[in-house]
């Protein structure tokens, strides 16, 4: 039943972090040096950062892959709605470069640490991890 409700959670802070990113991630720094003009995309960054490390936790917080597939799925699902027209005509997630960086950047980012194996222990050639996470040979 813990499992389940943490389960849940996760895929609600997915949503949250879909919402959050959807507006962070045009956040921006625009500096001039002499003629040139740099700007450093810093919500798309920290975005993706977020993104990341928060996939991998809820993979090892429950202790399965579920926890990070449902994260991932809840964030998806928020993006995906804000990149849409609302009624009134108003995007969230536009259709720029900062904007598509992320759309695509976070799905790319989110499936790769979603499949990630649980458990990260580097074992000897031949060697077995046990159900229990303990080495068996």
């Amino acid at each position: 039943m813990v499992r389940i409700v943490v389960l849940v959670a996760f895929a609600l802070m997915g949503v949250m972090v879909g919402v959050v990113g959807a507006f962070m991630q045009a956040q921006r720094v625009i500096t001039a040096i002499g003629e040139y003009v740099i700007v450093l995309p810093w919500g798309l960054l920290v975005m993706l950062t977020v993104l990341g490390f928060v996939t991998r936790f809820a993979t090892l917080a429950t202790g399965t892959r579920w926890g990070a597939w449902l994260f991932f799925t809840g964030w998806l699902a928020a993006t995906i709605l804000l990149a849409a027209e609302s009624p009134s005509g108003d995007l969230a997630v536009s259709s720029g470069g900062r904007q598509l960086a992320y759309l695509f950047g976070g799905v790319i980012l989110g499936v790769a640490i979603a499949t990630f194996p649980v458990d990260f222990r580097l074992r000897k050639r031949g060697q077995r991890i046990g159900h229990m996470g303990n080495p068996s040979q």
